[in-house]
């Protein structure tokens, strides 16, 4: 249940993963919000725009736009390629772009990005115009929530993903599976006057290690045979 090591995941998977592990209230929180949205819009071929918005919605969202898509709206010459360490989205605010991207025609595939309370502190929601290249990317996000749900895989009636759309099915997978880690040593910690979570923000703190990292730490020393 702990995660892989950084250096396995490539750069959207470990982006969603790093925010599952980030405490709720950081500063650097928005940042990292936003590099999600970007690699999205940057690394998955059907993707011309990726918006994260808060929970609760006040309408509000950053929108993250594909350097070809960007490139083609400016007239100029396309974006270079990113690099992987870094993303190279145009990134604006946009205002209920929800509803208007209903008006573009464009499919939409919505993600929850959970922070490391266990809280879906905001939804990644994707957008194509291609709908038969969004579809398994909708496939994908249920099975990552329900391993009895099958993958996608490429047949006539569904294409294959992309390695972009394999990075985000790939980190939205870990990013449960550190959920549950989290969720599960919180439940584990004991006292009537703790807070498990604070408890457990607190001992990451001290010991310099993620929050994945200290919930590992206490499922160790509480389920497993000294």
């Amino acid at each position: 249940m702990t995660s892989r090591s950084i250096g396995t995941r490539q750069p959207l998977a470990e982006a969603i993963v790093a925010l599952a592990e980030t405490p709720d209230d950081v500063p650097e929180l928005q940042e990292k919000l936003e590099r999600v949205s970007q690699f999205a819009a940057d690394r998955i071929g059907a993707v011309d725009y990726a918006a994260v918005s808060a929970r609760p919605s006040d309408g509000r969202c950053t929108v993250a736009m594909s350097g070809e898509l960007a490139a083609a709206v400016s007239g100029a010459s396309a974006a270079p390629e990113p690099s992987g360490s870094e993303p190279v989205a145009t990134t604006m605010t946009w205002p209920n772009f929800r509803q208007e991207a209903a008006g573009m025609g464009l499919s939409i595939v919505s993600v929850p990005l959970f922070t490391g309370s266990g809280a879906a502190r905001a939804t990644l929601d994707l957008y194509g115009h291609d709908v038969a290249a969004m579809a398994p990317l909708t496939v994908g996000i249920c099975a990552a929530y329900d391993p009895d749900l099958p993958a996608p895989v490429e047949s006539e009636e569904m294409r294959a993903l992309d390695d972009g759309g394999e990075e985000l099915i790939a980190g939205f997978a870990e990013a449960l599976s550190v959920r549950a880690t989290i969720q599960l040593a919180l439940s584990l910690i004991e006292g009537p006057e703790e807070d498990p979570y604070f408890t457990l923000r607190l001992d990451a703190a001290q010991q310099g290690i993620s929050l994945s990292e200290a919930a590992a730490a206490v499922i160790s020393s509480k389920l497993l045979p000294t």
